[in-house]
């Protein structure tokens, strides 16, 4: 259904999105790239059966894992064939305080333009967010879409979502932020981080939310943080781990 809408939705791969809904609503994707001890794949590549090795070596790794934004031609990639098919496009990204891809589409968009191949058919999303809350925003746009909303009405039934979601996260260590040059205003809890557990935002960068003592009372207050937002009227959610599926579950 959503292969034959008018509006084609783009995100790149930081939104994670399930491969089941990806393929149901004809979504298209542009993968970052991850640099670990000096070797660079795209992340698209890097399948699930691989986790338990790729956490494995990022263990081991004095550096840590590195990402880069994609190329503009690698948005041209995608871009081309859809505008040669007539179609406006989305395209919504992660959060453009944290990563360049948001400013790689937008040279991307400019570049078809002044090529004369309708770029300005394209537009472009900051969704000032990342993961679970990207992927919201790209699963509004494109299920607006297949109802047939054109691009302008899939962004704004995006920015809608934006505008309410909340996103909060826990981590045990603050180093592989720190070492992927993530970390936002959370920098300042590097000094006390080995007390304590944070608990983390993303509002365009990562900022700190409240700090727990332990790793049991950070996971009890998100599911209480949970709570409060049903109550007050949350009905959609994405709960994201990184290899930890029971916590998750």
């Amino acid at each position: 259904m959503s292969e034959g809408a008018s509006t084609a939705i783009v995100c790149d791969t930081t939104a994670y999105l399930p491969d089941e809904l990806i393929a149901e609503y004809g979504i298209r994707t542009v993968s970052l790239y991850v640099t670990l001890d000096g070797e660079q794949r795209r992340e698209s590549e890097i399948s699930p059966a691989e986790y338990e090795t790729f956490y494995e070596r990022l263990r081991r790794s004095e550096q840590g894992a590195t990402t880069s934004q994609p190329s503009v031609g690698d948005f041209i990639e995608v871009y081309a064939p859809l505008l040669e098919q007539g179609r406006e496009i989305v395209s919504l990204h992660l959060s453009g305080a944290i990563s360049g891809t948001y400013e790689s589409a937008r040279r991307a968009r400019q570049q078809l333009i002044d090529e004369g191949r309708g770029g300005e058919r394209i537009h472009v999303y900051d969704s000032r967010s990342a993961c679970g809350g990207t992927g919201l925003c790209v699963l509004a746009a494109a299920r607006a879409a297949a109802r047939g909303a054109d691009a302008e009405e899939a962004l704004a039934a995006a920015q809608r979502v934006r505008d309410e979601l909340r996103m909060w996260f826990a981590v045990d260590t603050l180093e592989y932020l720190r070492k992927g040059g993530r970390i936002g205003a959370a920098r300042a809890l590097l000094g006390s981080a080995l007390q304590i557990k944070p608990i983390l935002t993303l509002e365009e960068e990562i900022r700190p939310v409240e700090r727990v003592r332990t790793r049991r009372r950070a996971f009890e207050r998100l599911v209480q943080y949970a709570r409060e937002r049903h109550d007050d009227g949350a009905d959609a959610w994405v709960v994201q781990h990184i290899h930890d599926p029971d916590g998750a579950q």
